[in-house]
This record gives structure tokens, sequence and C-alpha cells, in this order.
């Protein structure tokens, strides 16, 4: 177990399920599975005995398709034409949920601009070294702030300061429509600020 800012991080084993938050990462049976394949499903943020976050994984496919793209798990490990040949002992990173306290879409702002979401990526990154695993992709999400908290990702610049090369960096017009449409930046926004999302990897 790692600390940061009186926040302890772990692995979210088997004995988890029923005691803490499983939000988006799908039905008891896909995560013991999960558990049972990699060792675990999640990085876990605990304050004292509170759940207050997590980071979700799952092992890279690069067949992996979401029909309905960002508004389902799957979409974080879809890099469609762009995925990057890994191997078959990768992980993806999946979403972030900071300031998760319970199995809802709420969450405790108290938790925000803590430096959480970046300390659940480092006890990954040293626990997947740990494992054995090959490497580590993610898709990192536009740099403005309102964007990247709705959809519950890092930018860029937050996996290059961790080793992550960017394979390939791409305008993603689902994004793009929702943001507008929320208005979370300005119809001038600079794409990389506001829709532009990156392939990153890290090798192990």
């Amino acid at each position: 177990m790692t600390a940061h800012d009186g926040i302890a991080f772990r692995p979210m084993v088997a004995d988890d399920i029923d005691r803490h938050p499983i939000g988006c990462q799908g039905p008891r049976e896909d995560i013991a599975a999960r558990i049972r394949d990699l060792g675990a499903s999640a990085m876990l943020a605990f304050d004292g005995a509170r759940h207050v976050g997590q980071l979700q994984f799952r092992r890279y496919d690069p067949g992996l398709r979401s029909p309905k793209g960002m508004y389902e798990p799957a979409y974080w490990g879809d890099f469609g034409e762009r995925a990057p040949d890994l191997g078959d002992n990768a992980l993806a990173v999946f979403c972030y949920h900071v300031g998760q306290t319970d199995d809802s879409d709420q969450r405790d702002p108290a938790y925000f601009g803590r430096g959480i979401g970046l300390a659940l990526l480092d006890t990954l990154l040293d626990w997947a070294g740990w494992r054995g695993f090959d490497a580590v992709v993610a898709k990192a999400t536009p740099a403005a702030r309102p964007v990247m908290t709705m959809m519950g990702g890092q930018p860029v610049d937050a996996y290059r300061g961790r080793g992550f090369e960017v394979a390939a960096t791409w305008v993603d017009e689902q994004v793009r429509e929702v943001v507008l449409e929320r208005g979370l930046v300005a119809p001038d926004a600079d794409p990389a600020d506001a829709w532009q999302v990156s392939c990153c990897v890290k090798v192990l």
C-alpha cells in the first residue's frame, strides 16, 4: 500500500467486490474473472476506511471497440485503427473516479485537485511493473480541466511526465459534439484543449 496527501492506495482484489464501489467495471462475475487473470481490476484510494477513488484497468485488447463511444467503459480501450501492437501482456488504463465514495455518479469535490488521480496512475504503474506486465496504454483526454473532469481521464502531459510516448493523436468528433453542446469550452477553443485525444504507451 502506498500513500499521498493522507490518502492510501492499493490494488482491488476479490474481497473488495462487495465492499467498495465497482461503478462501471461491469458485472461482478466479470470483475472476479479480471482479478483472477490480472491480479487486480483497479487501483483504489482510501481516506482512512473511506473509499474516495479508483482507477480501473483491463488487459489490453487492440481489437476492442466501443459502439457507443464515450458513453461506455470500452471507450477507454478503443483506439480503432490506431491501436498499437503491444502483445498480449499489456494493460489498458480505463476511467478515473476521484471523489467516489459510493456506487453512484455523485463525487465529493473535497478530493478534487489533490493529485489523487495521478497518484492512482503512479500506483498502477508501479504495480504493473512488479507484476511483470510489458506495457501500459492509455487514452489521454483533452487538456481543458472541464473536459478532462467530464470524461474522467488525464491529459497528455500527465502521461508524458511518467514516461509514456504518444503513439497517435486525433480529434474525437463525439467528444467535440458533447463539449460544445455542454458549453465546456469556447467554440473557437484549441482542439488540444477541447476535443483532441491521444494514444499513450509506456513500455515497462
